[in-house]
Parts: structure tokens; sequence; C-alpha cells
């Protein structure tokens, strides 16, 4: 396993990690791994497939006509 080092890292971001850390009854490196796992975990679509989700969307949406009156009046619906 690799060592990394921080430099300058901010008191009050230190003083954050150290408050969760023993919340979660972690160690201070213990913590920080587990943040740094929990922020690069979450992985992006391909632009590709967020393309092809926003015209699937469109493809629903297609068949369907809005009328301007139909949504001012539901807009309105309840309001005195």
């Amino acid at each position: 396993m690799a060592t990394l080092t921080l430099h300058n890292v901010p008191d009050d971001l230190v003083a954050r990690l150290k408050a969760r850390a023993k919340r979660h009854r972690r160690s201070l490196n213990d913590e920080a791994i587990a943040c740094l796992e929990a922020g690069l975990g979450c992985t992006v679509p391909p632009d590709e497939e967020k393309l092809a989700s926003i015209r699937a969307l469109r493809e629903r949406l297609r068949p369907h006509s809005f009328d301007p009156a139909e949504i001012d009046a539901a807009k309105r619906e309840g309001r005195p």
C-alpha cells in the first residue's frame, strides 16, 4: 500500500475530520480513507449514456402536447 502525506490542511478541516472519526469510532487515518473512498467512489456515466437517457426521455414526452392554458389552470388551482 502507498503512503499519502497532505500538507497545508486547514485547521477547521482537520477538526471536522477528527470529530467525524470520533463519531465513527475510527482512527484519523481510517476516517480519511473512508472519506476518500466515498468521494471517489461515485462514478459519472459516460456522455453517450447521458445523451441516450435524455433522448429516451424526450421520446416519451413527444406524443404529449402541453396546452399553455391547462398549465396555467393547474398552477392556479387551489390558489385564492
